[in-house]
């Protein structure tokens, strides 16, 4: 496994990993010189999920959400589990090339802080991509040492239906985790029938949720009345002011982000 050198964490601080060995390849679609674009192959346009990942003999189980895919020709692009990656990417001969990993900066409880740092120092290199018979598993193997991660096919989760739990609370440009001692109890759940329910951190809550095209529009949202304060409290306060009125959202693999009034939004993983 390549070392990764020690980065001071700072929220949503856009870094650069670069893994020894590495090979940059330009993010334009077409490679950089020698490296052929990602295109019209099998694994490029599906969303993997990341199953797990096995290092120096390890095998160590990916936490939820974690999520891979290749949005076009030349670049790769993911979920750690807690921080979004990307990387330029592109073909030498046989081999998949990953250029330099860049990553958000939200800092990550353990173990999901360990995955993260072992996934970007396996990724960040030359791989062998295996895809099987049934095009519905991949692994990518690390061609210097032959640490390999192994992902799965999956569609994207339908929005509606679905438990969502909240892992990051953002305002404006600014993310951050759920902070200790609230960790997976904020949820919700879009309903087929019109409403939305699930919990705010602290308090249980009800409503109803028109969902059209990429909007939702939410009633007004009743819920229990206990004191909430300290960690559970915070959340709560933000979830309130996310779900108000009109939100925008996205479904992205097995995330989910809203955005209401006041550049609040809220980001959420399927499960949980």
């Amino acid at each position: 496994m390549r070392t990764l050198p020690i980065i001071p964490v700072a929220v949503l601080a856009l870094v650069t990993l670069t893994a020894c060995g590495s090979q940059t390849v330009s993010g334009d679609g077409a490679g950089a010189a020698g490296h052929r674009a990602l295109t019209d192959l099998p694994y490029t346009d599906v969303r993997w999920n990341i199953e797990s990942l096995t290092s120096e003999g390890r095998k160590t189980t990916a936490p939820a959400g974690a999520s891979l895919h290749f949005p076009d020709g030349g670049t790769v692009q993911g979920n750690s589990g807690c921080n979004t990656f990307r990387a330029d990417a592109g073909l030498d001969g046989d081999a998949l090339v990953l250029g330099q990993v860049e990553r958000t900066m939200i800092g990550c409880p353990e173990p999901a802080a360990d995955f993260e740092e072992t996934l970007l120092s396996v990724i960040g290199g030359r791989l062998k991509a295996d895809l099987s018979a049934d095009e519905k598993k991949l692994t990518l193997t690390d061609s210097g040492d032959g640490d390999t991660v192994t992902l799965t096919a999956e569609s994207p989760t339908p929005l509606l239906g679905t438990k969502w739990t909240v892992n990051s609370l953002i305002t404006g440009d600014v993310a951050a985790s759920v902070p200790a001692g609230a960790e997976g109890a904020a949820h919700l759940v879009l309903g087929k029938d019109g409403t939305v329910r699930g919990n705010l951190g602290c308090n249980t809550f009800t409503g109803t949720a028109k969902v059209s095209g990429q909007k939702i529009a939410l009633g007004r949202i009743a819920s229990t009345k206990m004191l909430c304060d300290g960690a559970k409290g915070q959340v709560e306060a933000h979830l309130l002011k996310v779900l108000n009125g009109q939100v925008t959202f996205s479904v992205q693999h097995r995330g989910l982000t809203l955005t209401g009034p006041g550049e609040r939004s809220l980001a959420a993983v399927a499960g949980g």
